[in-house]
C-alpha cells in the first residue's frame, strides 16, 4: 500500500484506472485491526491500486471528501469516485472484500 502525504500525491492516486484510498489514522483501533487483512485483499483485487491516508496529516482533503469517520475507504477511476465505505464502524475483511466487488461493477 502506497502513501499519500501531500495533496499532489492525493492528486495522482485519484487519477489512477482503479484507485482504492484508505483513510485512517495513527491513534484509530479499528484501523489497526484490519491493518494484517490487507495484504491479502490487496493480493486479491489486484486491478486496484492501493493507497492510505492518515486523516491527520491531511484533514482537508477528508474534510472535502466527507470523510469523518475511520477506517474508511473510496475507490476511484481516472479522477471520478467509483464507490465508498465511508462510517466510524470497525470493517471486516468480508465487508471491504463486497465494497471492492461494487466498486468493480462501477467501474464496468
Amino acid at each position: 500500500m502506497k502513501n499519500i502525504h501531500t495533496r499532489e500525491e492525493w492528486n495522482e492516486a485519484i487519477k489512477e484506472e482503479a484507485a482504492v484510498i484508505m483513510f485512517s489514522a495513527g491513534w484509530c483501533p479499528d484501523c489497526r485491526v484490519i491493518e494484517p487483512e490487507l495484504p491479502a485483499i490487496e493480493e486479491e483485487y489486484s486491478s486496484f491500486t492501493f493507497y492510505h491516508l492518515d486523516r491527520d496529516e491531511l484533514i482537508e482533503i477528508c474534510q472535502e471528501q466527507g470523510v469523518m469517520g475511520i477506517p474508511s475507504f473510496l475507490t476511484f477511476s481516472k479522477g471520478s469516485e467509483l464507490h465508498r465505505f465511508v462510517s466510524r464502524d470497525r470493517k471486516t475483511p468480508e465487508e471491504i472484500k463486497q465494497f471492492l466487488d461494487e466498486s468493480l461493477k462501477e467501474k464496468a
